[in-house]
């Protein structure tokens, strides 16, 4: 089922989608299919780390055939952190006003993309969440689910955010936004690189709006998920936990009232 697919977003400007891909050949021409489809208006900016698959000389064959697809070839495999970051770089650089995290696989439905930039309009970012009324999970075991779960709740807790889903990478920003979020200072990856641009956005008094969509399991290729990844997550997020409160605890003891 489809969002609005025929609806206009011409007043939020130019909108791009950035997908980063490693080893993604056979799920990027259904993926780029979908998106185009979805949200006619949209480009696509392929961020491909030098997949050893084809799937950047098949990137460049879609741009070659539509002026609205766009590869970027990046030296390797630098994660997923680094390729949205450089994503964000050339698309602000590009005229972009809107600026949109998926993931090739088809996790991230393009048919609700509609829903995200309808929300966009009265947010500065607007958050894809699995775990809002209306949004979930097909084909994930109940141990996928405890740890995302777990992980927004332990997230929650220590950061005291309100955001349901922290960790969820299907999102669309605006350009203001990217603008602000001192992008230059980010060094995390993976689940931690969303917590942390998630973050800044709510420190810096930016609305975010969480809505529901339904995340799917791939069915095509392997999943980059690590327990690398996890750990990594729950180590920074313990430590700017901890900063935070020890800041705030400081600040109160400078001006007791």
């Amino acid at each position: 089922m489809t969002d609005s697919s025929e609806a206009s977003f011409a007043d939020l400007g130019r909108i791009v989608v950035i997908i980063p891909t490693y080893n993604e050949v056979e799920n990027l021409p259904l993926i780029v299919g979908r998106v185009r489809e979805s949200v006619p208006e949209a480009h696509i900016l392929i961020a491909d780390d030098d997949s050893p698959d084809g799937t950047g000389r098949l990137a460049d064959e879609f741009a070659s055939n539509d002026s609205q697809v766009h590869v970027m070839h990046r030296e390797g495999k630098q994660g997923l952190g680094a390729a949205y970051l450089a994503g964000f770089a050339w698309s602000l650089q590009a005229g972009f006003e809107v600026v949109v995290e998926m993931d090739a696989d088809g996790s991230h439905q393009p048919e609700r993309l509609p829903r995200l930039l309808a929300a966009l309009r009265g947010a500065d970012l607007v958050l894809g969440s699995r775990w809002v009324n209306g949004g979930g999970t097909v084909n994930w075991p109940k141990s996928r689910q405890f740890l995302s779960k777990g992980g927004s709740f332990y997230t929650r807790t220590m950061l005291g955010i309100p955001v349901r889903d922290v960790t969820g990478g299907y999102r669309a920003f605006r350009a203001s936004t990217l603008r602000n979020l001192g992008l230059d200072e980010v060094l995390s990856q993976g689940y931690c690189f969303q917590v942390d641009l998630a973050w800044r956005a709510i420190q810096r008094g930016m609305v975010v709006k969480e809505v529901p969509i339904t995340f799917v399991e791939r069915t095509i290729g392997a999943s980059k998920m690590s327990q690398k990844i996890v750990v990594e997550a729950l180590w920074r997020v313990t430590v700017w936990g901890a900063e935070s409160r020890w800041s705030k605890l400081r600040r109160k003891a400078v001006n007791p009232r």
